[in-house]
């Protein structure tokens, strides 16, 4: 469902939640992002990553994304998932 207001506070609003969704993609994109991924557009990477379908399947304590290897390989999911799990701030020393 899409909504779309005409009054002009809501589209400054969207205007600068796009712009904010822009800017964050491009932050992203040299630190979570493979080299063979580079060639790609945000809207690409968009389409590619994020506006995938997935089933979720849940077994006791692990929880796991069922996505098509058409989108992404799958190996190229597994070296962006890594490279996430890189800029997670390491725990401090005790």
């Amino acid at each position: 469902m899409s909504f779309r207001s005409r009054s002009f506070a809501a589209n400054a609003v969207r205007l600068q939640l796009h712009a904010l969704a822009y800017n964050l993609g491009n932050f992203m994109r040299p630190l979570a992002m493979p080299k063979t991924a580079e060639p790609w557009s945000l809207t690409s990477q968009r389409e590619k990553l994020i506006k995938i379908g997935a089933k979720v399947v849940s077994h006791g304590r692990y929880v796991t994304f069922h996505v098509a290897e058409v989108a992404v390989p799958g190996q190229m999911f597994q070296e962006i998932l890594s490279l996430v799990a890189r800029l997670r701030a390491q725990p401090a020393p005790a």
